[in-house]
């Protein structure tokens, strides 16, 4: 199967230096992790909708620009079978796994989990690992795989406020060649889900729409989208 273009498999709203409000130096962590100039592995943990999959396949693409083998798996589509997929990422450089809360009361699944950490140490491969909570916060039933997970160096995420998203939402704009106006954003913001991977399916359907339309993204524009 021919591999996808770095821009399919990572899009543009996906790469670290898009990431709005980084807690101080995780940028700098991920890409020394990225390129294989740091040697300490990552463990991020948040709530959803904190970032945690955008850095990962920042984290991804920023190796693969550096010519380097990465590999992403969501962890969810993995559950009961993690050790097949696991050993199918074997070989590459960088591997970034997300959700291990999926997992967790999983014996079979933290067993495979368990020997790939420690064949990867081995061989000299990173990892960064994402979830939901802190691994003494996770229902694992290994308290060998709680110990190594517990060794690797954790960056704590957290819900940006509105200012925050307001400049997330603001960034994806004009990435797509548009610009949301403040009143928009306001009135946007406090009539849908302030989750942010909800609001950026809005803002592909809104870019849709407008394209169509051949309207700018205005108030009147938005409340005939949504009212519809």
């Amino acid at each position: 199967m021919p591999q996808l273009p770095l821009a399919l498999r990572y899009p543009a709203d996906q790469r670290l230096d898009t990431f709005v409000r980084p807690p101080a130096g995780t940028l700098e962590q991920l890409i020394a992790l990225a390129t294989g100039e740091g040697s300490d592995w990552l463990y991020l943990a948040g709530p959803a909708g904190t970032g945690k999959t955008h850095l990962l396949l920042g984290t991804c693409a920023a190796a693969e620009a550096a010519g380097r083998r990465a590999a992403y798996l969501p962890m969810a589509a993995a559950v009961g079978r993690l050790r097949d997929a696991l050993e199918a990422l074997e070989g590459n450089d960088l591997l970034a796994l997300d959700g291990l809360d999926v997992v967790a009361g999983r014996r079979e699944d933290e067993i495979a989990l368990f020997d790939v950490h420690n064949r990867a140490r081995a061989a000299g491969t990173r990892i960064v690992y994402a979830a939901r909570g802190n691994p003494d916060e996770l229902a694992l039933v290994l308290p060998d795989l709680r110990s190594r997970l517990s060794q690797c160096s954790r960056i704590n995420l957290h819900p940006l406020d509105d200012e925050g998203r307001r400049e997330v939402l603001r960034q994806r704009a004009r990435r797509r060649g548009w610009v949301l106006e403040d009143a928009a954003l306001d009135w946007l913001l406090k009539r849908v889900e302030r989750d942010l991977a909800g609001l950026t399916v809005l803002l592909d359907r809104l870019d849709r729409a407008s394209l169509a339309a051949q309207r700018r993204i205005t108030v009147p524009f938005l409340r005939q989208m949504l009212n519809g």
